[in-house]
């Protein structure tokens, strides 16, 4: 948390340049490209991770599918889960959020550059209306993040809760490729009592294509993508930074 409000402090002097620069482009999708909009999120991220000695290493990018839209399923750590995500990941992607946390300064202007969704989870009807409007963009080819945990706790020191398997319905509607992501002491950045530099890992792991899991239930498939994510933590947490 104190790392947060650190990498707010170094980059105040960027805000009156930044902030409008990306609210322009956010509002104004039929002048600037999809592709133009994410390397402007993909700038402010670079610079976050400057300012605050975050260090990245992703793995795994030739597990992503070459063609089509897809859904990437993470493990949820804390604030910086979805920009290490879009740092490691250089098609554009977008992602789905509580709307409660997407309208404070910068989160706002990301979600709107990306065209995100803001999912209210207390509206039964409205959650049901993104899973719709996701599996339809999906289809069509766009990359989408959704956390199959929903929240996640304080300084997790990478442990996971329950996948919740309705967050899995977006792809299996779209019959899209499934890819799990282990997130590695992502925790760290934002979520956690560390003040210096900060290592974490971005696993791209194998994709479950609708072939091989047609015939599961979304309960069955959220225990697969978890235990998946599971093996992969257990396996690379100790591998040193660039190992």
């Amino acid at each position: 948390m104190f790392k947060l409000f650190y990498v707010i402090l170094m980059n105040l002097f960027r805000a009156p340049y930044m902030i409008p620069k990306m609210r322009h482009q956010a509002n104004h999708p039929e002048k600037y490209t999809e592709k133009k909009r994410y390397s402007l999120v993909l700038h402010a991220i670079s610079l976050m991770k400057r300012s605050g000695r975050i260090h990245t290493r992703s793995y795994g990018e030739e597990n992503l599918p070459k063609e089509g839209g897809y859904v990437m399923y993470p493990n949820h750590q804390g604030k910086y889960d979805v920009l290490g995500i879009m740092i490691s990941h250089k098609e554009p992607c977008s992602f789905v959020m509580d709307a409660d946390k997407s309208h404070t300064i910068l989160v706002r202007e990301i979600v709107d550059l990306v065209q995100g969704k803001r999912m209210d989870t207390q509206d039964v009807r409205q959650a049901m209306t993104v899973i719709s409007e996701i599996s339809h963009e999906v289809k069509e080819g766009r990359k989408y993040i959704v956390f199959p945990e929903g929240g996640y706790g304080f300084n997790n020191k990478n442990r996971m809760g329950e996948f919740k398997p309705g967050s899995f319905k977006c792809a299996v509607r779209a019959k899209a490729p499934i890819v799990p992501v282990a997130l590695i002491d992502s925790y760290k950045v934002f979520n956690s009592y560390t003040m210096g530099r900060v290592n974490t890992q971005v696993h791209f792991l194998k994709p479950l294509y609708y072939e091989e899991y047609r015939g599961l239930k979304t309960i069955e498939i959220a225990r697969l993508v978890k235990h998946r994510i599971s093996e992969a933590i257990s396996q690379y947490s100790f591998r040193p930074y660039g190992g």
